[in-house]
């Protein structure tokens, strides 16, 4: 039960955390510069929590961090996160590019986050490639992923977007022994489509 009120925490904290960004891009409180030195200080407090105990990070890490993280790579989800948030903001940028990173970031915080809550909570069926997920939860990742791509891009290229964020995330996909993380690959699966959908059609 522990594991399952952590990875509820992870994925509501995952959600939240995706909105604020947008949010903040949007009204131009942040921008790459920003986020480029937050990622670098979760960076340095990622290294610095394997050796030593920090007061305050350590009683964040227990109750949002999965176990096996706490251990080898700390923070190892918001890290991926920020890069891959600030890959579709320097491949696609806001101002040339309207809309497509925004909502690649909402389909990373809305898609992910939802199907996985829902899919713990009612899945039935296992997901065919991924042995931890299940359908149910992959079909209301693509419905939610939708609805969050929606907001800053046509209804077709929020289906493109979601459709393709939600195949990357079904599969597992490594370089060497260790598996490509779903917050850096969501992103740019979902921008990828958007801008596949924009320039052939």
């Amino acid at each position: 039960m522990a594991n399952k009120n952590v990875e509820v925490k992870r994925k509501i904290l995952h959600m939240l955390f995706g909105i604020s960004l947008v949010i903040l891009l949007l009204f131009g409180i942040v921008g790459k510069m920003h986020l480029f030195i937050l990622l670098t200080i979760f960076i340095i407090i990622s290294f610095l929590s394997k050796k030593y105990k920090i007061p305050g990070i350590q009683w964040f890490m227990q109750r949002f961090e999965r176990e096996a993280y706490i251990k080898k790579f700390p923070g190892r989800g918001i890290i991926f996160y920020l890069i891959g948030v600030l890959l579709v903001l320097f491949l696609f940028p806001m101002e040339e590019m309207e809309g497509i990173a925004l909502a690649s970031i909402l389909v990373l915080a809305f898609a992910d986050s939802i199907g996985h809550l829902f899919g713990m909570k009612f899945g039935k069926i296992p997901h065919p490639f991924v042995s931890t997920k299940f359908v149910e939860g992959w079909i209301i990742g693509f419905i939610a992923g939708f609805i969050g791509a929606l907001i800053f891009v046509p209804w077709h290229e929020a289906l493109a977007a979601s459709f393709f964020a939600m195949l990357v995330e079904g599969i597992e996909i490594k370089i060497g022994a260790e598996e490509v993380d779903d917050n850096l690959l969501i992103p740019l699966a979902a921008a990828s489509a958007i801008w596949a959908v924009r320039f052939f059609f």
